[in-house]
């Protein structure tokens, strides 16, 4: 599996399931530094609260034909590359350049998400590709894969267990990525509507009133969902929209995001998990990647909710 940055991985999960993330540019004053390499959520959020000047584009396709390479190098014979929506970043186009001169077959999905709905595909894609067809391990559990060296090792003595054809895996991905739900609670809307992630109109009428707008994806773009006029109002609102969703599905994934509020995250989590018990489980708390962060300024709360 290869993914993007803005998945929001945490490091040592990418590295347990095998998992490449290539990392997107963010330019801060005119310095360019890659995120998750060089630049963290908290060093952006400073930057943005400092008032500094932040841009974002995404990796060239040799950090993809790279990234194919270190995987083929690794043994892989396919590779499912999966990266944040389309409407949302070129990064897919990038991928879809890269792979037309791979070495092995790449599939290319376009996961019309981002942050952990996107994660939360990519996991259920790593799972698929190790035979787990649904009702595994939590792959964000302390333990649920084993060290990569073991597995490995593992692996040459059963003989047996061949891999997933690549086109399941990919369509496995692109399912869990396109039912994926995200509801963003920002402070201001500026940020989206000068990096053109968000119509002068939509941000405006986000704002009116001085009422506090809940943003979420709708098939791969953002959109201004609701308008409440607290942030109080705004956070249990939230919250009653994750509950909502997980119940309709019968059991999910849930994340919570968050830039620079932690408490507020970890309050978040705590009643989602109080509502919703063993229909979601142990509820994710990430730090939003640097590249979203850019793009929607401080003060983010998120939740995001993805099948099982």
């Amino acid at each position: 599996m290869v993914t993007d940055s803005t998945a929001a991985l945490p490091p040592e999960v990418a590295a347990q399931w095998g998992v490449i993330v290539v990392p997107l540019d963010v330019v801060i004053g005119g310095e360019r530094r890659q995120e998750g390499v060089d630049l963290s959520s908290a060093q952006l959020a400073a930057a943005l609260d400092a008032g500094e000047r932040v841009t974002t584009s995404q990796p060239a396709p040799a950090a993809f034909a790279e990234a194919y390479a270190r995987a083929v190098e690794s043994g892989a014979r396919e590779i499912v590359s999966m990266h944040i929506s389309g409407d949302l970043s070129g990064t897919v186009r990038s991928a879809q350049v890269a792979a037309l001169a791979a070495p092995v077959p790449v599939h290319v999905v376009d996961s019309r998400s981002v942050v952990m709905g996107l994660g939360f595909a990519v996991l259920s894609a790593a799972q698929a590709a190790r035979g787990d067809t649904g009702g595994g391990p939590d792959p964000l559990a302390p333990g649920a894969e084993e060290p990569r060296a073991r597995r490995l090792l593992d692996l040459r003595r059963r003989p047996e267990r061949v891999a997933v054809d690549g086109v399941e895996v990919a369509q496995r991905a692109r399912q869990v990525g396109s039912q994926a739900s995200a509801w963003f609670l920002v402070d201001s809307l500026d940020h989206l509507r000068r990096g053109g992630r968000l119509s002068a109109t939509a941000a405006a009428l986000g704002t009116v009133l001085g009422l506090r707008p809940i943003l979420t994806l709708r098939d791969g773009r953002i959109e201004v969902a609701e308008k409440v006029r607290t942030r109080r109002a705004a956070r249990d609102r939230l919250e009653a929209l994750a509950v909502a969703d997980v119940r309709r599905r019968g059991s999910a994934r849930v994340a919570v995001h968050h830039l620079g509020q932690p408490e507020l995250a970890a309050q978040l989590a705590d009643q989602l998990e109080a509502w919703l018990g063993e229909l979601a489980g142990k509820v994710q708390i990430c730090e939003v990647s640097a590249v979203i962060g850019a793009h929607v300024g401080s003060g983010l709360l998120a939740v995001v909710v993805a099948d099982a």
